[in-house]
C-alpha cells in the first residue's frame, strides 16, 4: 500500500503511514521510536543520554543516582531533506512530576500530601488548557472525531 493511498481506521478515511507502522530515528547520541496508532497519532520513545553544555558547579545540582519523572509537552516541526532524510525542531515545556531521592524508599508522589503521577498529569493538561482556551470543555470534537 502506497503512502498517498486511502486507508480506514474506525470507519474514518486518511491517508499517509498505514495504523501500526513505525519507525526508527538516529540522532547524535539519542535513539527516536515511534509507532503510528492511529490516523493522526503516534506512539513514541526516545532513548538518549543527556549532557550539560557547561560543567556543573560544584556542590549544585542534585546528586548522583537521583530519578526524575518529567511530562513534556511540545511542538515538533519537521522537514523532508530526502527519503530517509529530516531536519527536526522541537520545542515545548517540561513539567516535574515526580523525584526520587538516592536515599529514599519512594517516590515524591508517594509521600503524603503529595499529589499522585496520574493527578500531577491531570493538574499539567488542565492548566495547558486553560492556557489554551478559556472557553469551558465540551466545545469541541474529541481528537478522535473525523475532521471536516
Amino acid at each position: 500500500m502506497r503512502f498517498d493511498d486511502l486507508k480506514e481506521f474506525d470507519g474514518h478515511a486518511y491517508s499517509g503511514m498505514p495504523v501500526g507502522g513505525g519507525h526508527t530515528w538516529h540522532y547524535t547520541d539519542a535513539i527516536w521510536r515511534e509507532r503510528k496508532v492511529a490516523p493522526d497519532r503516534w506512539e513514541f520513545s526516545l532513548k538518549s543520554i543527556k549532557r550539560r553544555d557547561q560543567h556543573a558547579r560544584p556542590g549544585s545540582g542534585a546528586p548522583p543516582d537521583t530519578l526524575y519523572h518529567w511530562y513534556l509537552l511540545a511542538d515538533q516541526r519537521v522537514r523532508k531533506i530526502d527519503e530517509d532524510s529530516y531536519t527536526t525542531f522541537m520545542s515545548g515545556l517540561k513539567y516535574k512530576v515526580a523525584h526520587k531521592r538516592p536515599h529514599w524508599r519512594r517516590w515524591s508522589c508517594e509521600y503524603p500530601e503529595q499529589p499522585s503521577e496520574t493527578g500531577r498529569v491531570i493538574e499539567i493538561l488542565r492548566d495547558t488548557l486553560s492556557r489554551l482556551d478559556p472557553e469551558p470543555a465540551g466545545l469541541y470534537a474529541p481528537l478522535d472525531a473525523p475532521r471536516v
